[in-house]
């Protein structure tokens, strides 16, 4: 049926009149919630053409998970200096994504081929693999499960012996759904409660959040959002290569309480403190 006359106006009017409420309303809920700023502590050279989509501090050592077909990579990495000073190159058919340290073992996400890879980690030597259902985009662990984004709203808790799915939590900023979840990272933070002299350490997962530059605090227990942090102006959007050099890399040094960050083809890695939830310790700027 052709629409003529004024109805067409009408329902555009309707639409805008709708479209406008529905943005309002997502604007003033996220509003409710704590949006954190940042402060450089530190950088340092980071590889231009590691397209970044993993990264991890473990035992005083940083390493990466790079990816592209025909040039992805588990590295680790020199931090004063961003010489890859060990490397392991996937096949050409694979596009790497998370990492996270296991035990004495490194473990490495695959996009679309439904693998997930892992090595010994002093070595980079293959050891075996686990079947993963769907796409693989960001990796961390909570010490119990490994947790698994894939660029929906939903976060995965797998059993890392079998990689099967135990659970799974749906991510919220109040009501609505928080989608491209990317890299993660799980972060010690104090925050301080009603009642308490001492503010206690909660467990959160932090997640870069596809082409924003900005993250999101996730309650590991139920998805639910605590907040964010937002990265606007980490490295401008106007000295970027090109489009796909957004924001991606989170690590957490957990015996200096630093958070690392970097993204894809960033040519600097960053210590930031986030005032309020991580504030540089005494003594320990670089």
């Amino acid at each position: 049926m052709r629409l003529g006359g004024t109805f067409p106006l009408g329902l555009g009017g309707w639409l805008l009149l709708v479209l406008t409420i529905g943005v309002a309303g997502t604007a003033a809920a996220e509003e409710r919630l704590p949006v954190h700023g940042f402060r450089i502590v530190a950088s340092w050279p980071h590889d231009p053409y590691a397209f970044t989509q993993g990264l991890i501090w473990t035992d005083g050592a940083l390493y990466e998970s790079t990816g592209g077909y025909g040039r992805s990579s588990l590295r680790r990495v020199e931090l004063e200096t961003g010489r890859v000073v060990q490397q392991r190159q996937l096949d050409d058919a694979l596009f790497g994504e998370g990492l996270t340290a296991w035990g004495d073992t490194l473990v490495q996400l695959t996009w679309r081929a439904g693998r997930v890879l892992r090595y010994d980690r002093a070595t980079f030597a293959p050891l075996d693999e686990l079947t993963l259902p769907g796409e693989g985009w960001g990796l961390t662990h909570d010490g119990e499960h490994w947790i698994v984004s894939d660029g929906s709203a939903s976060l995965r808790f797998l059993d890392p012996e079998t990689g099967a799915e135990v659970r799974r939590v749906r991510v919220r900023a109040n009501a609505r759904p928080v989608r491209r979840l990317n890299e993660l990272e799980l972060v010690p933070v104090r925050r301080a409660e009603a009642g308490q002299q001492a503010a206690p350490v909660h467990h959160e997962i932090w997640a870069n959040i596809w082409h924003q530059d900005r993250l999101v605090r996730i309650d590991p227990a139920d998805g639910r959002v605590l907040g964010y942090v937002d990265l606007t102006g980490l490295w401008p959007q106007r000295e970027r290569p090109h489009a796909e050099a957004v924001l991606n890399g989170i690590a957490f040094d957990a015996e200096r309480r630093r958070l690392l960050v970097t993204g894809k083809h960033w040519p600097r890695l960053y210590w930031i403190a986030v005032p309020g939830l991580l504030p540089v310790p005494e003594g320990s700027v670089d």
